[in-house]
């Protein structure tokens, strides 16, 4: 029988998501990756284990992680039965739809048939009646976003989420969003951007979209898929995700990325820290940002992450030299 840590709430820092009464950690777990039907079973239930014993009581899924799609969710739906079902009402289980996930027309984007039936879908593969957090993963540019955002507020009305939230929106679509769930009387939690020192698209409005509307944010992807980590300062790893050419590219992984990342490594070295912990800590650097989405191969690697708390302070010149650094003036100088 699995037991928890009786400390798991002593050391883990805890966020507001805007202006709601829920609280994120710091550091939330992502089952993206390493959680799917062809990934070791027991290997992502200990790093589930040892994420709740950190005090980590925020785990993200979506309808088509995996894979095979929806695997990641059952395997979940699994490991929560046997280990945290007597502590479900400690957890903020989120899943999200909007990107492919079964063949024909209803099985994608953001019509209000493919919204709730995969919410449906995805709480018969967790074996939960409701889940905290429901996602429109994309916005649908076809799909009028009145629809796709009443299809979120019927969710919540239905008892099938508790709250509603949106994934990779820009400014003026998350404006919009925001409007017509509080004019549905539902409103909008949480937006998930992707947002890392080499995306920061979110800082160009919609960060401030967000601290304006009340909204939390939590970042996905603020290891860049990995780069921002110690896995590429030699080049491209033949057992990485680069090297299979799926969501991260060997061939956008150049001379002067390297540079980069090996510049950057030597400013975490000099802060005390990992590339990775870095990385982590620099998006937790806004306040707008509640928690840092990350994914783990291993209780070890999630452990790093954890890690990167201890340090969250920048000075203005750890922050002026990373710009640069990014920029590409430091390596011109």
């Amino acid at each position: 029988m699995y037991l928890p840590n009786p400390q798991r709430y002593d050391s883990m820092l805890y966020r507001r998501s805007g202006r709601s009464g829920v609280m994120l950690p710091a550091v939330s777990l992502g089952l993206w990756h390493n959680f799917g039907g062809v990934d070791r079973f027991d290997n992502g239930r200990a790093m589930l284990r040892r994420a709740f014993d950190m005090g980590i009581t925020h785990f993200d899924l979506a309808n088509n992680y995996g894979p095979p799609y929806g695997s990641a969710e059952e395997n979940f739906g699994g490991i929560l039965k046997k280990d945290f079902e007597p502590y479900r009402d400690e957890l903020i289980i989120s899943t999200k739809a909007g990107w492919d996930m079964w063949p024909g027309p209803y099985g994608d984007y953001g019509s209000r048939k493919y919204l709730l039936a995969s919410l449906d879908q995805s709480l018969k593969r967790m074996g939960l009646p409701y889940v905290d957090i429901f996602y429109h993963h994309r916005p649908d540019p076809e799909t009028p976003l009145e629809e796709s955002m009443s299809a979120l507020d019927t969710a919540v009305r239905s008892g099938r989420a508790l709250y509603a939230g949106i994934s990779a929106y820009d400014a003026k679509q998350t404006t919009e969003a925001v409007k017509i769930l509080r004019d549905l009387g539902t409103p909008c939690l949480i937006h998930q951007p992707k947002y890392s020192m080499f995306v920061r698209e979110p800082e160009h409005g919609l960060l401030d979209v967000l601290g304006k509307e009340g909204l939390g944010c939590i970042a996905f992807s603020p290891l860049a898929q990995g780069l921002l980590s110690d896995r590429y300062l030699q080049g491209v790893p033949p057992d990485s995700r680069a090297s299979r050419n799926l969501f991260l590219k060997a061939a956008d992984i150049d001379s002067r990325k390297l540079a980069t990342i090996r510049s950057l490594n030597e400013i975490a070295k000099q802060r005390g820290q990992s590339l990775a912990q870095m990385a982590i800590t620099w998006v937790l650097r806004d306040g707008r940002v509640t928690s840092a989405l990350v994914g783990a191969s291993s209780v070890e690697q999630l452990e790093q992450n954890v890690a990167a708390l201890k340090n969250l302070k920048f000075s203005d010149e750890e922050l002026r030299r990373i710009d640069e650094v990014l920029s590409g003036k430091a390596a011109k100088a």
